[in-house]
């Protein structure tokens, strides 16, 4: 199949990880670390978690801010991360189901 370009789906999958919620790193280098969802790409399937996967960026001063190193949150794959239950306080996975009465 030659030429054929994998594209990006026209909607993006419906994700059982929002913006603010407690997740908990299961692999990588800050396994076991908890941190707040800063941002999430559903069309990349990846999220931001807050002081989680640190990288060094060296930037150009602009008008906004000044040069020089600085640290940033790097994007992590949502299978590397796991909800936190409120109630327990533990990882846990997220399941959907159906009703009876279609909710």
């Amino acid at each position: 199949m030659r030429g054929t370009k994998r594209r990006k789906s026209p909607r993006p999958p419906k994700l059982s990880i929002r913006k603010d919620d407690i997740v908990e790193v299961r692999v990588g280098k800050d396994k076991g670390k908890r941190g707040r969802v800063l941002r999430v790409f559903p069309g990349e399937n990846r999220v931001v978690v807050e002081k989680v996967s640190m990288v060094k960026r060296h930037t150009r001063p602009d008008q906004k801010q000044k040069g020089g190193i600085i640290e940033k949150e790097a994007r992590i794959h949502l299978s590397n991360v796991l909800l936190v239950c409120p109630k327990t306080g533990q990882p846990s996975r997220v399941g959907w189901k159906v009703l009876e009465d279609g909710r």
